[in-house]
């Protein structure tokens, strides 16, 4: 295998990727440039936020081709044409054949919620102190225990109960936004009776409802206008903005005495989300881990 790489502006990066794309490049990446720097630039906003760029202000372009001539050729194609004008060439290099399978996994190592509640993938043995685990492997839907609001959330639904002893607090769970599935399938494990996982998306449903089969629990996964009835734990791990637009809905979900916990939150987003629940509960951060926070009210 071997990799063209460029750097282009902003405003071309969809045009050369494109063009790369029709000169028959196996796959086309881009990447920040200045990434690790002061000029560093976040691309990706929040739902409701501008639409995301092209590009980063300084984009490298990687496209990989199967044998170099091939490469060189669509280099010499790019070099002649109006829209390259103002792109640099760095080079082509060659890419060592390697088990990209055995190479992904290799990336994804069992992750600790508690000292003994894991997360597993398949290809892992669990840790000997594990007594509660979660085999999940890394999928299209977001969730797989590496990412601090999630192993938030798991932290709180394993103080509520012991795994297989129904808790009060977890005898009907309301996951929201529920990604891999992997809350709802944490909250079963820890004795929830009754549970729901809803997504807008569709691939997340499908990944729910997988996941809770290899994990030999029963989660009942669909889209958010499945929803009905009240729980006593309303969890939603997304993002800020829409954690604020939810406000009503989420906390209409919460039945007398029960809790709604709430991640995808960033520290200093927290009065953001204590204005916008405050007519209808008083949030409070419970955890925080890398910038990243807990909220969670009770009814």
């Amino acid at each position: 295998m071997f990799e063209l790489q460029l750097m282009c502006p902003e405003d071309r990066v969809e045009t050369l990727s494109e063009a790369l794309d029709a000169l028959d490049a196996l796959s086309v990446s881009v990447e920040d440039a200045d990434a690790q720097t002061d000029a560093e630039q976040a691309l990706f906003g929040e739902p409701g936020m501008p639409a995301p760029k092209d590009g980063w202000q300084r984009s490298r372009v990687l496209a990989l081709f199967d044998a170099r001539e091939k490469a060189q050729a669509a280099l010499e194609l790019l070099l002649v044409q109006d829209f390259f004008s103002g792109c640099e060439v760095l080079g082509i290099q060659n890419v060592p054949e390697q088990d990209w399978v055995r190479l992904t996994q290799s990336q994804f190592a069992p992750v600790e919620v508690t000292s003994d509640f894991w997360i597993v993938p398949t290809w892992h043995e669990p840790p000997q102190q594990a007594r509660t685990v979660i085999r999940l492997d890394p999928g299209l839907a977001f969730g797989t225990g590496t990412h601090p609001t999630t192993r938030m959330c798991l932290r709180w639904i394993a103080k509520q109960g012991q795994c297989g002893i129904p808790s009060t607090s977890l005898t009907r769970v309301l996951d929201y936004g529920c990604g891999s599935g992997i809350l709802a399938i944490g909250a079963a494990k820890f004795g929830a009776t009754d549970v729901d996982a809803v997504d807008i998306d569709l691939a997340a449903v499908e990944s729910t409802v997988l996941n809770a089969r290899a994990n030999h629990v029963s989660v009942n996964a669909g889209l958010p206008e499945t929803v009905c009835g009240v729980y006593q734990t309303v969890v939603a791990n997304i993002l800020a903005t829409p954690l604020k637009v939810l406000a009503p809905l989420l906390w209409s979900r919460v039945a007398s005495g029960g809790s709604l916990v709430l991640a995808g939150i960033l520290a200093r987003q927290a009065d953001e989300l204590i204005d916008a629940y405050a007519p209808y509960c008083q949030l409070h951060v419970a955890d925080s881990e890398d910038g990243w926070i807990l909220m969670t009210a009770s009814n």
